[in-house]
């Protein structure tokens, strides 16, 4: 079955970190860029960070920027988001989705929208509060 698997949410106290993953099933990742989204109850998804098929280019939010930190190992066919100084606001499920590389388009227009991706995690819950 071809699949994204996310992992590693939780709950955590402000201030504190947490370290999300992103792992293909049943195809190579290495092909694909990949996008990190949000969606807090009530509010649109949100595109946060975005990483390029050779890791060479990224993008990030402003609401991340500094914070946030998004990475890939290729050979293990995951992306990752380091998430440091979590923040209350930061509380929503975070998914990642994959678009194949050949696809003509831009980090941060991949960023802001949300359709035409080929593969959807199933998303995990990030809690920040006390």
């Amino acid at each position: 079955q071809l699949q994204l698997v996310e992992s590693g949410g939780g709950l955590v106290q402000p201030g504190g970190s947490l370290r999300l993953s992103c792992a293909a099933s049943g195809f190579a990742l290495n092909y694909y860029r990949v996008g990190w989204f949000r969606q807090a109850p009530g509010k649109e998804r949100e595109g946060i960070s975005c990483i390029s098929a050779s890791a060479g280019g990224t993008y990030y939010a402003d609401s991340v920027k500094g914070r946030f930190t998004i990475s890939r190992d290729n050979a293990q066919s995951t992306v990752y988001l380091q998430m440091n100084s979590l923040k209350p606001e930061d509380t929503a499920v975070y998914y990642c989705a994959a678009l194949h590389a050949s696809v003509v388009t831009s980090l941060p227009r991949m960023c802001t929208q949300t359709s035409s991706y080929d593969y959807w995690g199933q998303g995990a819950q990030v809690t920040v509060s006390n």
